[in-house]
């Protein structure tokens, strides 16, 4: 009788990538602390500063990486360009909604957003990409539409913060899936795009007597410190969803948003109300049935292969 070859041995997870994983949603974890510590600065010049020294930043890592060519290269690309151009709009408008809900103490909208992110990619597959949806994803998105429509109606004064956060992202998110252009070339053109106008809303805030740069330390140091806390996770996230299977990145985007939540309600200090609770819970429902649907997927796949 011939001996049966003994089981594959299960696939090791990347440390490595598990490390830049936490690391990346950690930071996008407490970002609430660090742009409540610039609450003395409008939202306008946080998003500008974050433009310019975020530029700056990746400028010497494209440098580093040898990485020029391919900056050329998605430059000739007209089709690239208008993309990112599109992406860049998009992502200005969700930097610029999250720090003003987090200058005006709606942190608490701004995790629900994030929360509702990967249920409005699946979404917008299925309308844009004529994506089909499987029995447990239609079930998730359906219980996060019945939560937002529970908030809308018991207590919606900040739902266009958590709207405007998850399809703002959404969209990036589809736009940049279709560019022809790599994460960090990518991010690092989008940011090129966005100075010219950074730089001319600095020049008009200074003219103007509203400039808040060079006025106080703490304030610019955290104002120059802007674009590290901004390339540094994107840069994290990038090395990691090179090592880590997408079943797994796609469960640790759920830390960020819940270190948000507990920031919100600890120490913030935000009300909880019920109509909030009621909804975290429909659409907390909702993400573990797609995430265990995504497990459940994932394994198959690993035992037909």
């Amino acid at each position: 009788m011939a001996r049966s070859d003994p089981p594959p041995a299960p696939e090791r997870l990347d440390r490595a990538g598990l490390v830049q994983g936490l690391g990346a949603y950690g930071i996008w974890g407490v970002l609430p602390l660090f742009f409540f510590a610039l609450k003395g600065v409008g939202a306008g010049e946080v998003v500008a500063g974050r433009v310019l020294w975020s530029l700056g930043l990746l400028a010497i890592v494209i440098l580093a990486l040898g990485r020029t060519s391919a900056i050329i290269a998605a430059l000739r690309n007209r089709r690239a360009m208008l993309l990112l151009s599109a992406s860049a709009a998009l992502i200005s408008v969700n930097w610029l909604v999250y720090i003003w809900a987090v200058h005006h103490g709606h942190v608490l909208e701004g995790s629900l957003g994030y929360f509702l992110n990967p249920l409005v990619n699946v979404l917008l597959g299925v309308v844009l990409l004529r994506e089909k949806l499987g029995r447990a994803q239609t079930v998730a998105v359906a219980l996060a539409g019945l939560g937002v429509a529970v908030l809308a109606l018991g207590a919606g004064q900040g739902i266009w913060i958590s709207l405007t956060l998850a399809f703002s992202f959404g969209f990036y998110g589809l736009v940049r899936k279709v560019a022809p252009v790599g994460a960090l070339e990518g991010l690092t053109l989008e940011t090129a795009i966005l100075s010219p106008f950074g730089l001319a809303y600095l020049y008009w805030l200074s003219t103007h007597g509203g400039l808040e740069f060079g006025n106080e330390t703490l304030a610019t140091t955290l104002l120059v410190l802007s674009g590290v806390v901004t390339a540094v996770p994107l840069l994290l996230f990038a090395g990691a969803a090179r090592r880590l299977p997408y079943s797994t990145l796609g469960l640790l985007q759920y830390l960020a948003p819940t270190m948000q939540f507990v920031l919100a309600i600890t120490y913030f200090g935000e009300r909880v109300t019920t109509a909030h609770l009621i909804c975290f819970a429909l659409i907390w429902t909702g993400l573990a049935i797609y995430a265990a649907d995504g497990l459940l997927a994932a394994r198959r796949r690993r035992v037909t292969a």
